[in-house]
């Protein structure tokens, strides 16, 4: 797979080459040379380095575990537009590694990973809508990004459209008619009309 991407980077700007080959390492399972393409690139504002530095740190891959230091490269990235970085540092958050536990925080990261159309965040903001954490509790908007999510092809889809039911089962028929209304109008709008 590595000799695939390399043969690909050879007219690459400069840079591109050594994240190829920090990917082809990575899915190789060389960690550590991973690690040393991707450590460069991140430091000098790469953010798809910066991702995969933060992922690296965040499940001990190559180095030492260190979820502060994930959660360092991470915001970097997110910072950046990076969505899957936005989405991480969200789930640090709203887990407590390396960052306090803060609902507020993993709510705001999740929902700018989610207005990029991921899945994961879109999930974990239907959860935190449905428990109010970090967020006022509200089911239409939790029920909204089940919906969502579950059109996206979020994790676990099958316990994605449980979970919405169950926020249903406390709804109105109104409030769910609501909620599919704003779940269409926010994918029509490319995730520019979400509230």
């Amino acid at each position: 797979m590595g000799a695939v991407l390399l043969g690909c980077a050879v007219s690459a700007p400069a840079g591109e080459f050594e994240l190829l080959r920090g990917l082809a390492a990575y899915l190789d399972g060389d960690y550590p040379l991973a690690y040393e393409e991707f450590r460069p690139l991140a430091e000098q504002g790469d953010k798809v380095a910066q991702e995969r530095l933060g992922w690296l740190y965040d499940n001990g891959l190559g180095i030492s575990q260190d979820h502060a230091e994930a959660a360092k490269w991470y915001r970097r990235a997110g910072e950046q537009g990076n969505w899957d970085a936005q989405s991480k540092l969200g789930l640090l958050y709203y887990q407590g590694r390396g960052v306090p536990q803060d609902y507020t925080e993993a709510a705001k990261w999740f929902r700018k990973a989610a207005e990029q159309g991921s899945a994961a965040a879109q999930y974990m903001l239907a959860v935190l809508y449905g428990l109010g954490q970090g967020v006022l509790q509200d089911q239409v908007r939790a029920h909204m990004w089940a919906n969502i999510a579950t059109v996206n092809g979020g994790p676990n889809s099958p316990e994605l459209r449980d979970i919405r039911d169950t926020f249903a089962r406390e709804m109105t028929r109104d409030q769910i008619a609501e909620a599919q209304r704003r779940a269409r109008e926010c994918m029509e709008s490319n995730y520019t009309n979400c509230d």
